[in-house]
């Protein structure tokens, strides 16, 4: 059988199972998360085996150490799972509720419901985790879901899909509510992003050659954003402390992620104050700080700062490598990452409401903070229980994508016999 073929078979079987989902009962999904859940716990040896088939494999083919870290189970990860799991069990079932329910003068009632997308098609890369992520919130989101995970980690991922579909089983929802693209063929993807009688909205959470070849060539809507140029800024009234904390949570917490700080921005009256000590945390964690002029005279003294670029501003580096600009002032900083950010995350650190306020208002991002690390910008931080992705569209979601994202609204109408004159 053809890879066409089969993906076009896993497509009919998503469309009968999104038919399924959509009818199910919130306790059903629920019990369906609890049960994967479950299952996670009590196979957790075997899943760690399976991942570190995926591991070995990648060592040997020579991944980057950011992949590598993407693709590896630890106690944190798992517990992170479960966790996600549960938290999407309690959260309110989203479908089939009613919202601005009105009055119109010829008596009816306009309002509307919100209902699930239909079929989901998500693409990923390297993290096994987004397996779960995804999956728990097709399904309390009412939608069925096609995985195509990257080809390094399929021992993981085939390990974890069938936990999911224990779990649908035990609540008798039909296991091909979530399927998992059995083959590692380049070619899956693209059938998978031209499938329009089957797939309704296609999800790529992966680099950004994955990304821009989804977005490039799908033929079905794709929520999506390309990289993550994220951004503190430092206001000159900042309290020193609270920016030193955040600045460096924002680039050391984690290198290989998304939400991670790429750029610095630094106020010029407090540049000389607040970035002596801070480059001093970045050496001593072996970061590579690339500067402005004036960030090269400032920290002359404490370490080598090498030249920015116009290509570093723009630049996702996903490793430990900072850029960093000293600006006049908060018009400068809100014009630095409106021209060169990705409109993923970023932050202000400021005592001013009014700074504040203008650079929530103002910043043109997904997701935009006063006074807290860009690392929160996530699904599980966010009270969303997981998330399937950030969008940095504006249509139809935007910023992480949970439950809400993953359902469309219709309008109803209720009458008594109304018709129009």
């Amino acid at each position: 059988m053809s890879i066409k073929e089969q993906m076009q078979m896993m497509g009919v079987a998503a469309r009968d199972a999104a038919t399924a989902i959509n009818k199910a009962t919130t306790a059903q999904k629920n019990d369906a998360l609890e049960a994967i859940a479950d299952a996670i716990v009590t196979d957790r040896d075997d899943l760690m085996l399976e991942n570190e088939k995926d591991l070995s494999a990648a060592r040997a083919n020579g991944i980057t150490d950011a992949m590598l870290d993407r693709l590896t189970f630890n106690e944190i990860r798992f517990n992170t799972m479960i966790d996600g799991l549960r938290q999407v069990a309690a959260l309110n079932d989203p479908v089939g509720e009613i919202d601005d329910m009105s009055y119109r003068p010829s008596g009816i009632q306009v309002g509307r419901m919100r209902v699930p997308l239909g079929v989901i098609g998500v693409i990923y890369e390297s993290r096994p985790n987004v397996t779960i992520d995804a999956a728990s919130l097709c399904l309390k989101s009412g939608n069925a879901t096609i995985l195509r995970g990257g080809s390094e980690a399929i021992h993981s991922n085939r390990a974890l899909t069938l936990c999911i579909q224990t779990g649908l089983k035990s609540a008798q929802l039909p296991e091909n509510v979530v399927q998992l693209v059995p083959m590692t063929d380049r070619a899956a993807v693209g059938e998978l992003i031209t499938m329009k009688r089957h797939v309704d909205v296609i999800v790529p959470r992966g680099g950004i050659s994955l990304t821009e070849r989804i977005a490039n060539e799908a033929t079905i809507p794709v929520i999506k954003h390309l990289d993550g140029v994220c951004h503190v800024y430092i206001d000159d009234e900042a309290d020193r402390q609270m920016a030193t904390d955040i600045a460096f949570n924002a680039k050391c917490n984690r290198y290989a992620v998304c939400n991670a700080m790429e750029t610095l921005l630094v106020a010029s009256g407090v540049a000389s104050d607040v970035l002596p000590d801070l480059a001093r945390m970045y050496v001593g964690e072996e970061v590579e700080l690339r500067g402005c002029d004036e960030t090269a005279k400032i920290l002359s003294n404490v370490c080598e700062v090498g030249p920015a670029t116009e290509e570093d501003w723009s630049t996702e580096y996903v490793a430990p490598v900072l850029s960093i600009k000293i600006v006049a002032d908060i018009d400068e900083a809100i014009d630095h990452i409106n021209t060169f950010g990705s409109k993923h995350t970023d932050t202000i650190v400021t005592e001013s409401y009014s700074n504040g306020r203008r650079f929530l208002r103002e910043v043109d991002s997904s997701s935009v903070m006063v006074n807290a690390s860009p690392r929160f910008s996530d699904g599980f931080e966010f009270g969303l229980g997981a998330e399937i992705g950030i969008s940095t569209d504006k249509l139809h979601a935007r910023g992480p994508v949970g439950l809400e994202g993953l359902t469309s609204q219709k309008y109803v109408v209720l009458g008594t016999g109304q018709v129009r004159q």
